[in-house]
């Protein structure tokens, strides 16, 4: 990890796109500013786990929910998708 001791008003330059200016300094937290191309996804780590953590809980089933389906299902089967018989000449 490079560490670096910069003011406010002072810039560090990442890659060819990304400038990371430090904005104002007040105790213990510092403002920044980032100035990246649109392709370059910044997010707040915190925000980043968050969101990680809701969509992996999204994709495990809902016990409540499936019976829900399975019980919808046993009312009325899902359809038969199969293509028609074609008329006989």
């Amino acid at each position: 990890m490079l560490v670096l001791t910069r003011r406010a008003g002072e810039s560090v330059v990442i890659g060819d796109g990304i400038v990371v200016t430090i904005i104002d300094v007040r105790g213990d937290g510092v403002r920044i500013g980032i100035d990246a191309p649109r392709s370059v996804r910044v997010h707040r780590a915190e925000v980043l786990a968050a969101v990680e953590t809701a969509n992996a809980q999204a994709t495990v089933p809902d016990e409540d929910a499936q019976a829900t389906v399975d019980a919808l299902r046993a009312i009325r089967p899902p359809a038969d998708r199969t293509a028609p018989e074609a008329p006989s000449a």
